[in-house]
């Protein structure tokens, strides 16, 4: 894994000497991913939540011209006019663009295209990084590097959905990551009823949703100081989990019936093994390493079928600091909602995350592909209750 990289604080007198070198080491992190990969693979989406690498890679370039450059820099030459409608995800504030579904039908525009685009964006930011920059103008470029880190996960996710679903399995890299951290026995620690504080304090960067601090009164709860792990996981599967309705709310259960759903994600039996896809091709399943690439139905499934729950996404938090995270997204068994006092911003920025709002559950923590330096513990990551390609885990309460 690459090394961490320096955090920019609030303050642009303390911060302008490293944003460029923050920024180079950021764009050059996600180049850095894609080298594994072979022209083909940067073109592929084999479902709708998963974007071509070679997207990614233009769209993040995108956010900084659109945003940031266009804007504030006097005399910048946009690279392709074209590349508006093909590179916005979804700022309706922007305008048109290619829908989501369609982003694998884009042969064109090729991905030596995209990195001479990368290439011409990063020059002028560089010019852009040389003069002077408001206070204003720095928090915008701070949320364009911790969204380019955004998509390097995502790039990591995408890229394993891409190659797990090749019917040949192929190594992406063998090995760029520990995938297999064997875990210590699950033990609980007591957490005493009372009113406590959560969200974002400090002087770093932090997402608009993260916002604003604000008090909790929870009763008093146990949570688990380890991740469920893939034998306590097939322990579930084969005791009958997947076939029993009563540890399934009503919508999973019927995703599990319609989705012919027996086990995680790039898990395979194959004469009498499981197996699951890694970044190293197919291998046989690490039973102590922790459980990975499950939906909420399934996380939900399995606390109840355990005779426990998911915590909240304010009693993972408020006990955080007493468990070791870091490893998976964590389901949590809270709605994604505004925390009081949230406000969206003005324009496109605004649609950031508040949008999204609805219809969604919230993973607390990180995991093996976060970027370094780009978690914390009141970052609130959120997916709709059926998507497994994140690297996603279980952490129980009661």
């Amino acid at each position: 894994m690459l090394e961490q990289s320096p955090t920019l604080g609030t303050n642009l007198k303390s911060n302008k000497i490293l944003l460029a070198d923050i920024y180079r080491a950021i764009r050059k992190r996600s180049e850095m991913i894609c080298k594994p990969l072979k022209t083909e693979d940067y073109v592929v989406q084999p479902i709708v939540d998963v974007s071509p690498p070679k997207w990614h890679l233009g769209h993040a370039t995108w956010f900084f011209e659109t945003f940031i450059l266009k804007p504030n820099l006097p005399g910048y030459k946009e690279f392709d006019a074209d590349y508006n409608y093909v590179f916005n995800s979804y700022y309706e504030t922007i305008g048109t663009r290619v829908i989501r579904t369609d982003r694998g039908n884009l042969s064109r525009p090729s991905v030596s295209d995209i990195y001479k685009y990368r290439l011409h964006v990063d020059e002028a930011m560089s010019r852009l990084l040389d003069g002077e920059i408001s206070q204003e103008l720095y928090e915008l470029i701070r949320l364009g590097l911790n969204h380019e880190e955004q998509h390097q996960e995502l790039l990591y996710t995408d890229i394993k959905y891409i190659l797990g679903h090749n019917p040949l399995f192929p190594v992406y890299s063998d090995f760029l990551f520990a995938d297999t951290v064997p875990l210590a026995e699950v033990d609980f620690i007591t957490i005493e009823e009372g009113v406590y504080e959560i969200g974002y304090k400090g002087d770093g960067f932090c997402f608009d949703n993260e916002l604003d601090r604000h008090k909790v009164y929870l009763q008093p709860y146990k949570i688990a100081t380890n991740l469920i792990t893939n034998q306590q996981y097939l322990d579930f599967i084969n005791s009958g989990g997947y076939t029993d309705f009563r540890f399934w709310h009503a919508e999973g259960w019927d995703w599990v019936k319609t989705n012919h759903i027996v086990s995680p994600l790039y898990w395979h039996l194959m004469e009498g093994q499981w197996y699951n896809y890694t970044y190293g091709g197919l291998k046989a399943i690490d039973l102590t390493a922790p459980v990975c690439h499950i939906s909420y139905y399934e996380a939900a499934a399995f606390a109840e079928w355990s005779g426990m729950r998911l915590p909240t996404e304010q009693e993972w938090e408020v006990a955080n600091k007493q468990f070791d995270w870091g490893q998976r997204w964590e389901w949590t068994n809270s709605a994604y909602l505004p925390y009081p006092g949230f406000k969206k911003a003005v324009g496109a920025i605004g649609e950031y995350n508040g949008k999204f709002m609805v219809n969604q559950m919230v993973l607390r923590g990180a995991s093996l592909v976060t970027p370094p330096g780009h978690s914390r513990a009141t970052y609130r990551n959120f997916f709709q209750t059926h998507l497994r390609w994140q690297f996603t885990g279980i952490r129980l309460a009661q």
